[in-house]
């Protein structure tokens, strides 16, 4: 299997796993959304609690040039570790949130 599709099948399985936890309070259901053709891949909230609507990304992950860009986490553990644990190399993984001349700080790719 070529990485492309590994890394597709790596992201595919975290979005899944997360889309299968129940949230603790309100009626919240988790969206998940894979678009293998434009390699997006989301994991979204929404529905209502005691406080309004709920309408937000969890996470946003998009495959650029062969790497995986983290474009937004809201995670509690955070999917960057999720990633390196599933066997994806540091120098494949790039924080989309941090602005890209503060990227050199971190021990991920700056792509």
């Amino acid at each position: 299997m070529d990485k492309l599709e590994q890394y597709r099948r790596i992201i595919i399985s975290i979005v899944k796993k997360h889309a299968s936890y129940k949230p603790s309070h309100g009626k919240i259901e988790a969206l998940y959304i894979c678009d293998q053709e434009s390699d997006n891949y989301l994991l979204m909230d929404t529905g209502w609690d005691k406080t309004g609507r709920v309408h937000a990304v969890v996470f946003h992950l998009r495959i650029i040039d062969g790497k995986i860009c983290i474009e937004w986490d809201g995670t509690e553990g955070g999917i960057t570790r999720e990633l390196l644990e599933l066997g994806v190399e540091k120098d494949d993984i790039t924080l989309g949130f941090i602005r890209p001349e503060y990227r050199q700080f971190t021990d991920l790719s700056v792509a």
